[in-house]
This record gives C-alpha cells, structure tokens and sequence, in this order.
C-alpha cells in the first residue's frame, strides 16, 4: 500500500518530459499506474509483477525524515490517504468497465460486486484495482508471474477479482506471511498479525526456481544423526518402493558380498542406480543379515525443506533496522528478494506499479534484474531516488530512467497546473530539502533545508516555492517575516517566472547570515528560478543535509548486469 490514488481516474495530463539519466531497461515512472501502464508499457513486456496497493484501511499514510540531528522526527510528511469513497470518478470507472472496458468475465465479477456490496467505498476500491489488473494482466508475459500483497480484510474479494482476471485454474498460492509479533489487541478477537499475498500466474508454463528454507537445529540433530569419518553428517533413508512395482523386485548383491532381497513393493530405483550408490559408498548395511538395505542423504546435499505458503521466518523491520527508511508500510527486503528469487531470472523485468518506498526496485536491482516502478507521489519518487543511491553510490543514476517530471521549464508549468503540491515538492527536492508537512496552512513554508551551524548544531533555510505568474515585492517581504518569526537562519523563494526588480531589492536587503561554525557569509534570503536550479545552479549556502533516512549501502556485485 504505497501509493495515492488521488487522480486514480482522471486522465490528468501529462508534464512535458524526457528521460532523466541515460537509457536504461530500468524505469521509474511518476504518474497515475493506470495511465502509466495503457501508454508506456506494451503487451507481454514484463516478467514478474509485485503490487502493495492500499488496503482500503481509512488511514493517512506518512513518510518520516530526518531531524536536523538525524534522529526520525516526530512530525511526519502526509505522503498519501488512504481513504475510499464511491464518486462520479469511481461511477464513470464502473460504467466504461462494465460497458465493454474490460473483458466479460472482470465486467461480470465488478457487477456481481455491485449487487452484493452495492455503490460504497469497497466497491470504490475494486473498481480501481480491477481496471489495473487487467492493465497487468496484459503487459505480463506468458511466463510470468504475479503477487498480490494485501491484507485479510481486502484478500476475498481482490482473490474473486483475480480469478475473473487470470482465470481461477491460474491461482497457484496463498501465502500468509507473519509481518508482526505477536501483540495486544484491542477488542475481543484474534490478534491480527498477518499479511495475505496471492499469486496467480499467466500460464501453467511460468518461470519457477524452487526455494528452501534452512532445517532447524532440532531437525538436524533429530535425524541427521550419524558422521562419515570425514565429519560429513547423513541419515539414512528406506530403499523401499511406495507402491508395487513388480519390475524392481530383484535380488541385489552389494559390493559386502550380500545379496539383499527387495521389499514386496519393489526398490524404490533399478539396478543401475543401485550400483551407482554403492560405487559412491551411499549404501547403509544394515547389521543383522535379514535387516533393510538403506541409502545414505547427506546433510551437506541437501538445500533445506521446500518452501510453503507460511512463511514466519521472514521478520518485521525492526525500530532500528539497518533497512528501514521510516515508510509505514515498508515491506523487508529479504521478503521481496525471496518472491524476485522465486519467479523471475537475471536479466528479466520486474515491475511494482506501487513502488512506494522502492523495497521492490531495491529487491530487483540487487539480483541484476530490469525493473519499472510506478508511483503518483513525487515524494515516492525522490525517495526511491535517494534511496538506490545511498544504497549503491551516485553511478546507479546511469542505471535508470526516470519518466514524467520536468526536464524543462514547460514541464515545470505542466507539473504546476497537474499538481501544484507535487510542483512544490519537486521543487524542493531540487535544493535536497525537506517538503512541507501538510498542503494546507503552511504559513508561507514549503519546505526546509537543514546544514550544519556548528560543532553540534544545525541551521534552517526556510524554502517558498512561486509557481504562479503574479509575482510582487510583498513575496520576499513575507518571507524574511517568516524567516524572522521562525528564527531560521536564511530564507530562499523559488519561482517558476522570473522575479521583479522590486522582488530582487528586497531580497538584496533582507541582510547577511554568517556562518559561526566555518566563518562563511551568505544572503539571508536569495531567489532562485526554476530554469536556474534545472541547469544546475545552486542556494549560497553551507552544504545541505539530505533529509530522508539513509538506506545501508549495499554491495554492487561484479557481474551486475547493469
């Protein structure tokens, strides 16, 4: 559940822009997924989908930074609500399905689920996830496959929805994955301490590396119980056939000499294997002359016990893991790592369309797979951004394209008229500050830059972003009013037109900041535009402080195939 679907329906247009970095297979897209998937991603183009759509839940979902000491801060940034309502957007979605939009057997589904639950907010929620599941139904290979990660309280009905889409004879699993200890809950139930993610795949011929989970202490000591003389532990396993099989019923005369009669059943193999165990000293004698021949598996062998659709050993991020990046819904990576793993191969395509915090791209780039992650926050996007190059250095920027923000000043104007609060995000992040926390009642600030001051303090650039036309003096004047009130130690105003000459005398006077830590002077408050930040100019300033919660860096392995 990483994503706003704030414009779910609407088919806002979109910003003018080109790809940021160099061509790449890898793509991160900002935007609406619906409209994502209809325009940019062709039929059969991907091999294994992940999706963590929201839950329907009621909730506001919030991203944490970084105090300007480092620590998470208490204040959160609202970085998208999850709350559903049926609108004349989830009607007009509804109609345009049910009236040729989607294939018979989803328009069916979505009108049975309008007679049982009738034109409510669940159903506001699986009209939305019907027309995407279809989109990613269509763009996924024949080979591929998809996970759907939701929780028990969404999971019956998006499973109906999946069975319409793929068809019910392609669900392959329900897997309840343990994503909390156990804890006190409120009201007379059972603790609610799972997740539900079903896969379904697009034929019965989909990619497959079976995956193991390693055999416990106990298990081990238990029944791989005897030692090789080179320390090699093994068990011993019956020779025996399950069911008759009247033509490996032979005597077998071992290389002791012994000839051993074969259970009524049979060997469980034929003679030329047998010979095979017994050149490779694989055959356990038994002691008494009437006793079973048996073969020897070794512990070293063995992968482990074949994964099933419980997984417990998979635990929460933790408080204080290394991984987490203070995102609410924030999935383990070793939890995307086992699914990318599982279904897909190096060098295939993995795709979230509601990447969120990036765990999925993260996953994916880590085992030299391609990847396309879609989300319509911007803040997702400078996350996911931020992230892979915390995690791998600044060079993972030559391994992606990122699609749908501004490369230019009309793309800027576009973002503005879409999205003027994602205008003012994008903007902030170009001066790597910290957006506003909520859209309203901001008083005159859109976002703060924090650097250091001293020996063990930190100052703070009030940031105001300007996207409309009418610019005036009263602007900067406000703004050192702010800077004065909030006892910041610089301002800066960014606007998308260039600023009046009464706009630059003001700012001129606004007074010097100095820099008690490295003794540097800097305007109290600047103006920068838009067309100057894009060809890279910068604030005066001491060095900014990234605002988001590091990721651990991660190993970049030699034979990347990035």
């Amino acid at each position: 559940m990483d994503e706003l679907f704030a414009s779910r329906c609407l088919r806002l247009p979109n910003p003018r822009s080109t790809l940021v970095g160099m061509p790449s297979r890898s793509r991160l897209y900002y935007g609406d997924n619906l409209q994502v998937l209809r325009e940019h991603l062709t039929d059969e183009s991907v091999d294994l989908i992940y999706l963590d759509p929201p839950f329907n839940s009621n909730r506001s979902y919030n991203v944490l930074f970084k105090t300007h000491s480092g620590i998470e801060a208490q204040a959160q940034i609202e970085a998208f609500d999850d709350t559903w309502q049926w609108s004349q957007q989830s009607e007009e979605l509804y109609a345009s399905m049910i009236s040729g939009g989607a294939p018979l057997r989803v328009s069916e589904a979505i009108e049975a689920m309008h007679g049982l639950l009738g034109p409510n907010d669940v159903l506001a929620y699986l009209v939305m996830m019907s027309a995407r599941l279809v989109e990613l139904h269509r763009v996924l290979k024949p080979t591929g496959s998809l996970y759907l990660h939701c929780d028990p309280t969404a999971s019956h009905y998006l499973k109906v929805i999946m069975d319409a889409v793929f068809g019910p004879e392609r669900f392959l699993n329900e897997i309840t994955w343990m994503r909390t200890f156990s804890h006190g809950n409120v009201g007379r139930n059972f603790g609610k301490v799972t997740d539900i993610i079903l896969v379904y795949t697009k034929s019965k011929e989909y990619t497959w590396n079976q995956q193991y989970e390693e055999y416990s202490t106990e298990y081990v000591e238990k029944y791989f119980r005897y030692y090789e003389p080179d320390g090699r532990r093994y068990r011993t396993v019956s020779l025996r056939n399950p069911s008759p099989r009247p033509n490996l019923r032979f005597p077998f005369t071992a290389s002791n000499g012994v000839t051993y009669q074969p259970h009524p059943n049979g060997w469980s193999c034929n003679e030329v294997r047998l010979r095979l165990y017994d050149a490779e000293g694989r055959l356990y004698f038994p002691s008494k002359a009437d006793g079973a021949l048996l073969v020897k598996q070794y512990l070293n062998d063995k992968q482990g016990v074949k994964l099933q659709n419980l997984w417990t050993d998979i635990a929460p991020i933790g408080a204080h893991a290394a991984e987490r990046l203070g995102y609410p819904t924030q999935k383990p990576i070793a939890l995307l790592e086992r699914i990318i793993a599982t279904s897909s191969n190096e060098g295939q395509v993995v795709l979230d369309p509601f990447c969120g915090c990036g765990t999925a791209v993260d996953a994916a780039q880590a085992l030299n797979r391609n990847w396309i992650g879609i989300d319509v926050t911007y803040l997702a996007i400078d996350l996911i951004q931020k992230r892979l190059m915390h995690s791998y250095g600044p060079s993972i920027e030559n391994d992606y394209s990122v699609r749908g923000i501004p490369t230019d000043v009309q793309g800027a104007e576009a973002l503005f008229h879409q999205n003027p609060f994602d205008f003012e995000r994008w903007a902030v992040s170009l001066v790597n500050g910290e957006p506003n926390q909520k859209q309203i009642g901001d008083k005159g600030i859109d976002g703060r830059i924090r650097f250091q001051s001293g020996k063990s303090e930190y100052g703070t650039v009030i940031v105001s972003v300007k996207g409309g036309l009418q610019l005036n003096p009263a602007m900067v004047r406000d703004l050192v009013g702010t800077v004065q009130r909030t006892k910041a130690e610089m301002g800066l105003l960014i606007t998308l037109s260039s600023p009046t000459k009464g706009m630059i005398d003001e700012a001129n006077h606004s007074g010097i900041y100095t820099n008690e830590f490295t003794g540097n002077s800097f305007p109290k408050v600047q103006i920068l535009t838009i067309q100057e930040l894009m060809n890279g100019k910068k604030p005066d300033m001491q060095t900014a402080i990234l605002p988001y919660i590091k990721a651990a860096p991660r190993p970049v392995k030699a034979d990347s195939l990035f």
